[in-house]
């Protein structure tokens, strides 16, 4: 349901069912502190300062006293959270997210879903330096080639880099979408998929503007300026399921190549999803997302729209060859993900 048209359509639905895409037993809550955390901690006057910001994160017409009730348990989130787990370290975007939670599942619940995306999903964008981060972000523009060669031509042309899709990626879209039914939307499809679904939700709004990004001055600030402004009315149900095509189509195996190439890969959340399985062993969104691909090549075999049109055979073989060898290890990483690279990727780019 999570990635089908709609998503879980409720809140009241999405309390049930978030636990159980992240394993989270709901009758076990984390302990509280018994320290004083806001004297305590390091990130404390960080978190205040971004908290009192993100008044547009809360529903339009909340009495004030209650949005200001939820900003002080969303800072005692995100203390507690970082608290138990000093390995994390608290980035500026990180709030958009937390308060997501918190205001779909309440203070209790929400810190224990935080904690475990924290751990797993989140994890690369936690760390202390922004090199895991910028490695993910270098998906980008190989999965966009795949699609669109001359709208990726033109946009390294434009060396505009991949900054502009920072915020979407670190914050899930949370940060610049107004409409919080289409953030929630968002957080139903990446809770039930691969931990990089972000980056290709990124490369297909980056498509989807095809025309206007051509239409652009070739230079980066005119084509930055342009992609660092999400359109509002995005249709995101399309979106969705055109970005589930496109893994199964391209999985990160595939364009691990291309990425490493343009950064070489530290140690990735690869490493800690590992140990990450979901609550039911017949939830498996990559069958789902597989089925539904190939009853879309069925309808449409005479023409692959999402095949790119330019192609160097060898590479192709080079590219299908690293996927077979890591086809069999990436077995490991989750039952229900497609294949993973970057874990392997020390070994293959020492």
């Amino acid at each position: 349901m999570a990635i089908s048209e709609g998503g879980l359509l409720t809140d009241e639905m999405r309390r049930q069912v978030w636990p159980k895409l992240l394993n989270v037993n709901i009758n076990d809550p984390p302990p509280v502190s018994g320290k004083n955390l806001r004297q305590m901690s390091k990130d404390y006057q960080q978190v205040l300062l971004d908290v009192r910001r993100s008044l547009r994160r809360f529903p339009p017409g909340m009495p004030k006293e209650q949005r200001e009730g939820l900003q002080e348990e969303l800072i005692d989130i995100i203390l507690l959270v970082l608290e138990r787990n000093p390995q994390l370290h608290y980035y500026q975007g990180y709030h958009d997210i937390v308060v997501t939670f918190l205001l779909v599942v309440g203070e209790s619940l929400a810190t224990s879903l935080v904690e475990k995306v924290s751990t797993h999903h989140l994890r690369d964008f936690m760390d202390p330096t922004m090199d895991n981060t910028k490695h993910i972000l270098n998906y980008l523009m190989p999965i966009i080639d795949q699609v669109n060669p001359e709208l990726h031509d033109f946009m390294q042309s434009a060396e505009v880099g991949t900054i502009f899709a920072l915020s979407w990626l670190i914050t899930w879209f949370g940060h610049v979408l107004s409409d919080f039914r289409h953030v929630v939307r968002l957080y139903d499809f990446f809770l039930a998929c691969h931990p990089l679904m972000p980056i290709y939700f990124a490369a297909v709004i980056v498509l989807y503007r095809e025309e206007e990004v051509l239409d652009c001055d070739c230079d980066m600030a005119s084509v930055h300026h342009l992609l660092s402004q999400i359109p509002q009315d995005l249709p995101y149900e399309m979106l969705i399921s055109r970005a589930g095509d496109l893994f199964v189509q391209f999985p990160p195996s595939r364009l691990a190549w291309e990425a490493a190439a343009q950064q070489e890969a530290n140690k990735t959340a690869a490493s800690t999803f590992k140990d990450f399985e979901l609550a039911s062993t017949q939830q498996r969104p990559d069958m789902v997302l597989r089925q539904r691909f190939r009853g879309l090549r069925t309808e449409n075999r005479t023409k692959d729209v999402l095949t790119k049109p330019r192609t160097n055979r060898l590479v192709k073989l080079a590219v299908m060859g690293l996927t077979v060898a890591l086809g069999a290890a990436a077995l490991a990483v989750v039952k229900s993900a497609l294949e993973w690279a970057p874990k392997f990727q020390l070994q293959l780019f020492p």
